[in-house]
């Protein structure tokens, strides 16, 4: 499993928040609202006095007083302030409002913004304002390990960065605590380590009945532990927090859902906070999940689990449920194309460039921005912190009725392992023929989406909304307009057309994702990431770019 993105957030009573904290309040048009109160107010209950015997006046006009009281109570000029501890145990000043309204909180560091700590040289805002991204380096046990840690947490440092260390348990055993403690104590000074709460934070893949006490002991120093337990197996009383890797609906078994058994995102998330007990829970966040290895390669395997708009809804999940900590499920998995990494990122090929090779994924690292942002906001509000307009598309590149048994790269088809790769992937028939669509205006306007002879016309508000478009075969073509004037920057044509054949052979769920206004380089892999995209493939397998 690969590197991993976490986005701690900051809960309700903690006392040991992370940087940055303090609330900045604001309420739109507060002024005109309350001098409307005090005027039209004034004059109803004058009114209404005349009638009312004296008793009946005081009381009416001392609650008109009071509320005028308390509205005043709300402007983000009242506030407290006190000292708290940071996650490096730090003093800061932290200001919040007297009395407020989530979806008015913005975090800020007041002490960092007053002595300039988010400025440029060029007078912008520095983009650690709109960070607060931790990254996990998900590591097996292999002679080249210590040499890539190195490099990624220096890089880490070059870029004002926290990262920390993910053990993964197809490697490791759970007899090695010894050694993956003394892992973690040769990192755990390095200024790029990430801490919560004061400690080295520590995770995994799997893992569970790990020796926790004896690592802990290895470790030299406080480690804030939370592997990838599973509820019913691991030891919760052992861990400070738990990953949930399950960010996909499947049967529970790894595998697909059925009309018999289905266990939703959601369900996972219920089972991990009772398992945990009040404990912090890192939940997960997926946007896709496709492999097809073959027995060209010794980890066959070949499923798909329904992703359809998954990245789009759990966000809207997330954002309502509040964890306090989330991971991206991950940045450059292309095996199972749950990427949201570019493709250019130097990489070795394990195969997967058969599904991947012209198959992008960065539109959803745009279309999560404005969620980001309002996650760690506090807020349920993603269109409060839209930037810039975009629309975003994505779709697997042949209807799945299509039949590619013939031409698929694995030559054994004797088997029957759930795994082995000579067929259609497990869950395929859960997935949907649609275009999935993501709109993220400013402005309303009239969306026109063109999938081969289908087209669908959406009256899309301001604000991010996403739709759907049953798929056609052909030219994928989308066209914004407002006051009957196509929006240029917003319209466009799909580099890939959706196909009824089978391309390079086989069965390919994975996504193709764009973005319009589109980006100004074509992503694709480099050589060595398409190294082994011929090999076992029965068909040629042409390069859109």
């Amino acid at each position: 499993m690969p590197v991993n993105t976490r986005l701690p957030n900051i809960p309700k009573d903690d006392e040991r928040p992370r940087i940055p904290f303090n609330i900045y309040y604001t309420i739109p048009h507060f002024k005109l609202f309350y001098y409307s109160y005090v005027f039209f107010g004034s004059f109803s209950l004058a009114w209404i006095a005349d009638y009312l015997p004296t008793i009946g006046k005081i009381c009416l006009w001392t609650g008109f007083a009071i509320t005028c009281g308390l509205i005043i109570a709300i402007h983000p000029s009242i506030h407290t302030e006190r000292m708290r501890l940071d996650e490096m145990g730090k003093s800061v000043r932290v200001r919040r409002p007297l009395i407020g309204f989530k979806r008015w909180e913005i975090p800020l560091d007041v002490d960092g913004i007053n002595d300039g700590l988010y400025d440029d040289p060029d007078g912008n805002t520095d983009e650690r304002l709109h960070d607060g991204c931790r990254y996990g380096l998900n590591i097996g046990n292999d002679p080249y390990t210590d040499t890539q840690l190195n490099f990624a947490y220096q890089s880490a440092t070059d870029h004002n960065m926290k990262v920390f260390i993910s053990f993964d348990f197809n490697w490791y055993n759970t007899n090695q605590t010894s050694e993956i403690g003394a892992k973690n104590r040769q990192f755990s000074s390095h200024s790029a380590q990430l801490r919560v709460d004061g400690k080295v934070f520590v995770s995994s893949f799997s893992g569970d009945r790990i020796y926790c006490s004896e690592m802990r002991s290895a470790a030299g120093g406080d480690i804030f532990l939370a592997p990838n337990y599973h509820p019913g197996q691991g030891n919760f009383n052992d861990i400070d927090g738990a990953l949930n890797w399950m960010g996909w609906e499947s049967d529970g078994y790894n595998r697909a859902p059925t009309a018999e058994r289905k266990v939703s995102v959601i369900d996972g998330d219920t089972a991990y906070k009772v398992a945990l007990g009040g404990k912090p829970y890192i939940a997960p966040i997926s946007p896709w999940f496709s492999t097809h290895f073959g027995d060209d390669v010794s980890y066959n395997k070949n499923r798909v689990f329904p992703s359809n708009l998954l990245w789009y809804s759990r966000w809207r999940e997330i954002l309502t449920t509040k964890p306090r900590f989330v991971e991206i499920i991950t940045w450059n998995d292309y095996g199972e194309s749950h990427y949201i990494g570019p493709l250019s990122s130097p990489h070795t090929d394990d195969g997967s460039s058969k599904w991947v090779t012209d198959m992008p994924h960065n539109g959803w690292l745009d279309m999560a921005k404005p969620f980001i942002s309002a996650y760690k906001a506090g807020s349920t509000l993603p269109s409060n912190y839209l930037e810039e307009e975009k629309l975003i598309y994505w779709y697997w590149p042949t209807p799945k009725s299509t039949n590619c048994d013939a031409t698929i790269q694995s030559a054994n088809k004797a088997s029957d392992s759930f795994f082995a790769a000579f067929g259609r992937p497990d869950g395929a028939n859960t997935m949907q023929d649609s275009i999935f669509v993501v709109t993220q205006l400013k402005q309303p306007a009239l969306v026109e989406v063109t999938s081969g002879m289908n087209m669908q016309t959406f009256h899309a508000p301001a604000g991010i909304r996403a739709w759907t478009v049953p798929m056609g075969v052909g030219a994928q073509t989308f066209h914004v307009k407002r006051d009957g004037r196509m929006v240029d920057e917003l319209s466009g044509t799909s580099l890939r057309d959706i196909a009824d054949e089978c391309v390079c052979g086989i069965y390919n769920f994975n996504a193709y994702v764009g973005t319009l206004p589109a980006d100004g380089e074509i992503d694709g892999l480099a050589p060595d990431g398409r190294a082994l995209l011929k090999q076992g493939l029965r068909v040629p397998c042409p390069l859109i770019h």
